[in-house]
């Protein structure tokens, strides 16, 4: 493997299952060529650029390289921040053969524009989403693969009950196997038992319940919270990861909003091209624009990003609190601050 100067990349999109290959992939030809790597999987908004970049220059004992993958890229927004990761790369390029690699990983398509500028094209991929006719054939094809066949209305329901992308559907589709024999034809019934009955609760789920209207705002709360305690008591409890999916589902929302009062009554083909293609989102979206208003969704989100800013700020101590505090202003306040109080119609 030729060495590339500077190890720094750029790995955007929402296919987390290709992206997460690709990486696995290079980290597999760098063992090959320089032996183990020293690996570190952070996350932006829990470890800070400085320890990011002292462990990129400070080799290991035992390891002959240093390969650090960072999430949540889109977080890195600082100027100073950009600029030390700015001084790495530099030092980086001046090395006459590589041992620190850097990936810099977001869900977004895009990060901030001088962090893009310090990494080379070449070194640049978005993982689009699947198209919406690959997804079905993907899912046919992964049971193939393993030995199973299934209805053609079983990848319709699978995909109806897990979030689009490579990774998750691989890891829940593999649930299957642990349950039925090869010879067993697996029908759009055993899927929705199977997902149903093992499903992890995680933000969209988290999103989804805050759409059901049960009619008594007291008992969607108490349901929304104990989702987020189920998610905290997870081992993908992350609350920066948890903070930016949410964010996401409430931007979609505004999107579906825009697409509404440009036409009331969209096609197919619109619904496909603004990411709203099964009938399930549809319905989803369209339950939640009753319950949310575009307005109200731009509080949502300045919510989340305030939350967001409260638990870098004071860490760990009050992060259930804050948490908490953000489902309530969502659900009963719709947004609008605590500090605008009025007694909740429960």
């Amino acid at each position: 493997m030729a060495s590339v100067s500077p190890a720094i990349f750029l790995y955007t999109g929402a296919e987390i299952g290709e992206r997460n290959d690709a990486i696995s992939q290079f980290r597999s030809s760098v063992e090959k060529k320089l032996g183990e790597c020293d690996f570190h999987l952070l996350y932006a908004g829990d470890t800070s650029v400085s320890q990011v970049v002292s462990l990129l220059q400070n080799g290991s004992l035992f390891a002959s390289a240093r390969f650090v993958v960072l999430r949540n890229a889109e977080l890195i927004k600082k100027k100073e921040d950009i600029d030390l990761l700015g001084q790495w790369v530099k030092l980086s390029a001046s090395q006459p053969e590589q041992d620190a690699f850097l990936f810099l990983v977001s869900d977004e398509t895009s990060v901030d524009k001088k962090l893009d500028a310090l990494v080379p094209k070449d070194n640049k991929r978005i993982f689009w989403e699947m198209f919406e006719d690959r997804k079905a054939q993907w899912v046919t094809g992964f049971f193939r693969k393993n030995g199973y066949s299934i209805e053609p209305e079983t990848a319709e329901v699978i995909l109806d009950m897990v979030e689009n992308n490579t990774e998750s559907l691989r890891s829940e589709c593999s649930r299957f196997f642990l349950i039925f024999d090869k010879s067993h034809l697996i029908t759009p019934e055993d899927a929705e038992s199977i997902l149903v009955h093992n499903r992890e609760e995680n933000a969209f789920s988290l999103f989804g319940a805050m759409v059901e209207s049960s009619g008594r705002t007291a008992l969607q709360l108490e349901r929304c919270l104990s989702i987020l305690q189920k998610i905290r008591q997870s081992k993908d409890n992350n609350s920066v990861s948890l903070l930016a999916l949410l964010a996401s589902c409430f931007r979609k929302l505004k999107t579906w909003h825009s697409l509404m009062e440009e036409n009331p009554h969209p096609s197919a083909f619109d619904f496909k091209k603004s990411g709203f293609s099964t009938q399930k989102m549809q319905s989803q979206y369209r339950s939640a624009a009753k319950n949310w208003s575009s307005r109200h969704a731009d509080l949502i989100l300045n919510a989340i990003s305030e939350t967001d800013m409260s638990i870098r700020q004071t860490g760990s101590g009050t992060e259930d609190f804050l948490l908490q505090s953000l489902i309530y202003t969502i659900v009963v306040r719709k947004g609008a601050p605590l500090a605008q109080y009025s007694c909740p119609d429960f």
